[in-house]
């Protein structure tokens, strides 16, 4: 009797662990594209290689990117990545562990970077003259009060 009960509790251990092991999975891949290609690609701070460039990620959310090349101005920008109906609750536990096949989730961004332009001399000296005068105008117009 004791090794019957024995067995009935490896059977339903061994069931168990083969229905977890046997089904299904969630792969998710983001690409990252820019226009024109070639550009260093950050994804929230770490360098994830020459665009295009596709990563693994695991959590949906807000992704900060940085795409750089010579030439082009550096982009700075954030991208909000949101959830499929599936992966919220409860329809996550049917999709991630008892679907018997595997999803897929891909997503592409393209961003466009701009030509880098030189400013010009004359202009900036100009401008930064400019800025000077009202920084004295400013600093001559307010008053000094002495703390007490």
């Amino acid at each position: 009797m004791r090794q019957k009960k024995r067995l009935q509790i490896i059977l339903t251990v061994a069931i168990c662990l083969s229905a977890v092991l046997l089904s299904g999975c969630v792969e998710r891949k983001l690409t990252i594209n820019t226009v024109p290609t070639g550009a260093i690609v950050e994804l929230n701070d770490e360098e994830i290689g020459t665009s295009p460039v596709t990563v693994a990620f695991n959590w949906y959310g807000d992704y900060r990117i940085r795409a750089s090349m010579d030439g082009y101005e550096t982009l700075e920008t954030h991208r909000k990545l949101k959830a499929p109906m599936r992966d919220h609750f409860p329809f996550d536990f049917f999709a991630q562990v008892l679907w018997p096949g595997k999803i897929v989730d891909e997503y592409n961004w393209t961003f466009d970077l701009e030509k880098y332009e030189a400013p010009d001399r004359e202009k900036l000296i100009k401008q930064s003259l400019r800025m000077k005068e009202q920084l004295a105008t400013e600093a001559a117009t307010k008053s000094v009060v002495a703390p007490k």
